[in-house]
């Protein structure tokens, strides 16, 4: 199987460039972006001045007196590169921006399209000229090293990624803002200090060395240094015009006329989805209403929408603001009746302050409008033949949307299986609609993790218990991580049970760098409530840690 090949175009410099075309500063005139009073972007022509990025804007202007300063605007920069992403889309379909002035693409069908990845290369450098702007193709096997390739205009030979990229200085693994986190720059100053000054040094690290010496960003950068597999290019899809609007006459002001509307414009919506093959997984509501306000809402599914989930989500979001704009007229005029200047006639809600509602409109809504802002392949995500969720599942589910319409979109969150040691960790809170990853792949050995069944309920706030032996002498780990004496008895609170079995402790060393505990030890232990104390529960999960014992789980 050929290896995929990856195209990245960048435009040296973006931000300055942005600022200096939208002020039509001359192409002679040195141009610096500013932000925090430093400089973050300047031209070619900024440099040969001896302007660098990080010095103060009071500096910089001493080192070019006719320098243009002007301040970071990402909102200008994206406006500005548009022009470049429809040029080369229109050159090679299948484009993803990675930030205002990098964009990527595949490189197999363009270099199939034009004969070769060198002639692709000089056809995009071309279009992008086409519209004034100057840029640099890389390509490379994987996605990070076709932007370190980039940014050297280069073309790296298939497989050899990794050979490129060794001679670098491991600062470039910093560079990029695409591939670098914030805190890349302390794992960059640390990787100096121990002594490995070239990315080919880091590279030559295993995976479990850094793994076990490093965070998580380090992980990240080891695999870009090593050019391992990633992710292609996700390809953007043709523009087409999939919103749809709908204008209120008369205006919404009850929900039965929003039910109606909701099903009209999710009819029209998912007519255009079907025409165009594509299924949507990311939907905007927005209203306009006779105030002027403007309200949107953004609902994220991991399961395709059908016209009548759509139909729902609209009734549920215009339900949630009519209801807003209802509890703000009862509290006016309750206010006003308050101060003596109420009319006669009260409107029609008397329910709880507003507070504890989402933000709503004002007025009655004139205009509704729905943009799908993220759409997959229509045979993507199909249901199985044997069917979707049963029927109690579905109710349920459409309740918490109904929730979460009202209160907001992270609201409502459910629990995906992750990875871990803790029974804490072994859980995953995601937000109700977004696809459920996990922090942490629960397929992986993780040794030391908690032995099965794992508790029946979790207490995150870990309440205090004191342990004792039988005569009353508090029980802590010794250190050969043993118990000081047999656990007899346990108090929690004004309640005391004897112990009839235990097991463990087992001390706690993983995530030793991120200090979860001030004084740094921690243990756990299992210990079992004799029968005639309580009825239902029968054992306890515990976590010392500080020199006290908590409970962390209970067992049923």
């Amino acid at each position: 199987m050929k290896a995929r090949r990856v195209l990245v175009v960048w435009c040296p410099d973006w931000p300055a460039v942005a600022a200096a075309a939208e002020a039509r500063a001359e192409v002679t005139r040195a141009v610096a972006v500013i932000a925090n009073n430093r400089v973050i972007a300047c031209t070619a022509v900024a440099r040969a001045e001896g302007i660098r990025r990080g010095l103060r804007k009071r500096e910089a202007q001493g080192r070019c007196p006719d320098l243009l300063v002007a301040q970071d605007d990402p909102d200008r920069d994206a406006r500005l590169f548009e022009p470049v992403v429809t040029a080369v889309d229109a050159t090679v379909p299948g484009v993803e921006v990675l930030r205002p002035g990098m964009l990527a693409l595949s490189a197999r069908g363009a270099a199939r399209f034009f004969g070769s990845e060198e002639a692709a290369a000089e056809r995009l450098v071309d279009a992008v000229a086409a519209v004034g702007v100057e840029c640099q193709i890389g390509i490379a096997d994987e996605l990070s090293t076709a932007v370190f390739a980039a940014r050297r205009a280069t073309l790296v030979p298939p497989g050899k990624g990794a050979e490129f990229l060794a001679p670098m200085p491991v600062s470039a693994l910093a560079l990029e803002p695409v591939l670098a986190a914030p805190q890349r720059a302390e794992l960059v100053d640390l990787l100096h200090r121990l002594g490995l000054r070239r990315i080919g040094d880091f590279a030559a690290l295993t995976p479990a060395e850094v793994s076990s010496r490093f965070g998580a960003d380090a992980i990240i950068a080891h695999r870009c240094a090593r050019a391992v597999p990633e992710r292609p290019p996700a390809a953007r899809l043709p523009a087409a015009d999939l919103t749809v609007e709908h204008r209120c006459d008369p205006p919404i002001e009850r929900v039965d006329m929003a039910a109606f509307v909701g099903r009209l414009l999710a009819t029209e919506l998912h007519t255009k989805l079907a025409a165009a093959a594509v299924a949507c997984t990311r939907l905007v509501i927005h209203a306009e209403t006779e105030a002027g306000d403007r309200l949107s809402r953004i609902w994220r599914c991991a399961e395709p929408l059908t016209p009548d989930s759509t139909a729902d989500r609209i009734r549920w979001q215009l339900d949630g603001w009519l209801t807003r704009r209802a509890l703000d007229r009862g509290r006016a005029y309750r206010n006003a009746q308050a101060c003596g200047t109420a009319n006669t006639t009260a409107p029609e809600t008397d329910s709880p302050t507003a507070e504890d509602w989402d933000s709503g409109p004002n007025a009655a809504i004139t205009l509704l409008r729905l943009e799908p802002v993220e759409v997959v392949s229509s045979g993507a995500l199909q249901l199985g033949l044997w069917g979707g969720v049963g029927e109690d599942e579905e109710r349920a589910r459409r309740a918490l949307i109904r929730v979460q319409s009202l209160l907001g979109g992270d609201s409502v969150r459910v629990g995906v299986l992750s990875g871990g040691r803790g029974p804490e960790e072994r859980i995953t809170m995601v937000t109700l609609g977004d696809e459920p990853v996990p922090a942490a792949d629960p397929a992986q050995p993780w040794p030391g993790r908690l032995p099965e069944p794992a508790p029946a309920l979790v207490l995150t706030h870990h309440p205090k218990i004191r342990l004792e032996a039988a005569d009353g002498t508090p029980i802590w780990v010794t250190d050969r991580g043993l118990f000081t004496a047999d656990p007899a008895l346990l108090h929690w609170g004004s309640s005391s049970w004897r112990l009839t079995g235990w097991a463990g402790p087992w001390p706690l060393d993983d995530h030793w760098w991120a200090h979860r505990f001030s004084r740094g030890f921690a243990a756990r232990a299992q210990v079992q409530i004799h029968a005639e104390d309580v009825r239902r529960l029968r054992a306890l999960l515990l976590l010392g840690y500080n020199d006290a014992w908590h409970v962390e789980g209970l067992y049923e």
